[in-house]
Parts: C-alpha cells; sequence; structure tokens
C-alpha cells in the first residue's frame, strides 16, 4: 500500500481528474458544475491521501491555520470563478485576435493554455521574491508554518490575480475560449493540491520537469536567501531556463518552512491587510527618523 501511494498517488489522481475534466469538455459537457466539482474530487482525494501516508506527521495537526486556510481557499476560488465569468463578459463586448487554434483537439488547446499561464506564474512569481511592495502580498503564502493540501490557495487575493493576470492577459488577446482557459485553471488547482501536499510521494525523475512536493519544499524554507528557487507552478522548465532549479539532498521538517518575520500575521484579516499597514509603518519609521 506504501509503494502504490507513493508512486501512484500524483499520476492516477491528477491523471483521471484531467482525463475526466477533458472528456466531459469535448463532449460538450456544461462547465458549470461538472469541472468544479471534479476538480474539488481530485483535491478532496489530495486531503484523503495525507491522512493516509503523510510526509510529516506534525503537519497533520492545526497549527492554527486551518481556518485562515480555508477561508482563502474559498474567496480564491471564488475570484477565480467570478473571473471565468468576466472573461466570459469580455469576449463578447471585444473583438477577439483569431491567433488561436480553435480546431486543435481540446487536449491540446487547453495544454498551450496551460503553458502560456505557467509562465506568466512563474515570472510574477519571481518578481514577488524581488521586490519588497510585491512581496508583502506574497507572505501570506509563505507564512504557514507547515505544508499541507490547503496551501495552495493561501494567497492573498490581489496577489492571486496579480500572479494570474499576464498569462490570462496573453490568452485573452490571442482568442482562448473562456472555457479552454477555466478548463486549465481547474487541473492546475489539483496540482497546487499535490504541490503543498503532506503527502510522501514521489514522480521520480519527473520532478526534474514538474513542480511537485519533492523540489516545491524548498521554495517554503523560512531561511529566505534559500528559498529562492523552484518558483514553477507547474513546469520546472522555467527554473531550469533562468538557473532559479534547486534539488538539494535531505528533507525539510517541523520549524524549517514558514517566515522569519514574527510580525506575520496569522488570521486572515491581517493577511489581507498586512501589505498597506507594513508600508505605512515602513514610511511612518522614515519620516521619523
Amino acid at each position: 500500500m506504501r509503494w502504490m501511494i507513493r508512486w501512484l498517488s500524483y499520476p492516477l489522481v491528477l491523471g483521471t481528474t484531467t482525463a475526466l475534466i477533458l472528456w466531459c469538455i469535448s463532449r460538450a459537457t456544461p462547465y458549470w458544475p461538472t469541472v468544479p466539482l471534479l476538480a474539488l474530487l481530485g483535491i478532496g482525494c489530495v486531503a484523503a491521501l495525507e491522512r493516509l501516508q503523510p510526509y510529516e506527521s506534525a503537519w497533520l495537526h492545526d497549527h492554527d491555520d486551518a481556518r485562515t486556510d480555508t477561508i482563502h481557499f474559498f474567496v480564491n476560488l471564488t475570484i477565480l470563478y467570478a473571473s471565468i465569468e468576466a472573461l466570459s463578459w469580455t469576449r463578447t463586448w471585444f473583438p477577439t485576435s483569431d491567433l488561436w487554434p480553435d480546431a486543435w483537439p481540446v487536449w491540446a488547446q487547453v495544454g498551450i493554455a496551460v503553458v502560456v499561464i505557467d509562465f506568466g506564474l512563474y515570472a510574477m512569481h519571481w518578481w514577488s521574491h524581488q521586490y519588497w511592495r510585491l512581496w508583502l502580498f506574497h507572505e501570506a503564502h509563505h507564512s504557514s508554518t507547515r505544508l499541507y493540501w490547503l496551501n495552495g490557495e493561501r494567497r492573498h487575493p490581489v496577489h492571486a490575480m496579480v500572479m494570474a493576470a499576464p498569462g490570462l492577459a496573453v490568452l485573452v488577446a490571442a482568442g482562448a475560449p473562456p472555457v479552454t482557459i477555466a478548463v486549465g485553471l481547474a487541473i492546475l488547482s489539483v496540482h497546487l493540491a499535490f504541490q503543498h501536499a503532506n503527502l510522501d510521494y514521489s514522480v521520480g525523475l519527473f520532478r526534474h520537469l514538474l513542480g511537485v512536493a519533492e523540489t516545491h519544499r524548498w521554495h517554503h524554507k523560512k531561511a529566505y536567501e534559500d528559498a529562492q528557487v523552484n518558483y514553477g507552478e507547474w513546469l520546472m522548465v522555467w527554473d531550469h531556463l533562468f538557473g532559479t532549479y534547486r534539488d538539494p539532498p535531505g528533507l525539510l521538517g517541523p520549524g524549517e518552512v514558514g517566515v522569519r518575520d514574527k510580525d506575520a500575521p496569522t488570521s486572515y484579516v491581517g493577511q489581507l491587510t498586512r501589505p498597506w499597514q507594513a508600508t505605512l509603518d515602513r514610511d511612518k519609521a522614515r519620516l521619523e527618523k
């Protein structure tokens, strides 16, 4: 059983979820509620597998973060689906480009959408670690002292939109159908649950190509200077191209993830207001000097 969970969890859960979503869409099944429900089912499988075979048993327990993470999860999913509706509205009112390969199979179109979105996510993720004001919005994602399936959506809503904006803008400009973009994002949400999962699983050598937990955990090291690696959300190809890929030996455990800043808030409201409050505090300190 341990062997099966370790080696088959990712390909079976993500593969089956992806196949079912693509099958439904290729047969003109309405996006609502089919695709969101299938994505939630895939995420639920990741949460269940964590209880069966955790990577770190200490991370199974609530670190006074479950309530905050749950709010992040539902808020960000609401924003995601609202954005999809907005994209549909945009195509109604504005002319679209003929660049998009509408005649291609559904799976190929979704694949292109995911690659475009993924590169935009990588770029904005990297920028968020380089510039203080962007980091303040990104800090909430790193502030958790454990990694588990719900961390994938622990994001400030403004930062979630900033991260997705470049890729979505390119896709909309190219004339990608909103349902194609939505399907790509739904599949990505299942992958993100795996990327942050407290699950003892492996993809072997494919960890060098995919942003799975084995490599992504190093991005969440508490030592900020050591965490400037493995920014890729889905593909690690961008990290290889731009020199940010690392696969160090050893494992991360309790006390090694999170942020050093003791002022980092743990409540949802605190994380929501943190970027503006920290900016005001910094400006105030400069004026007092």
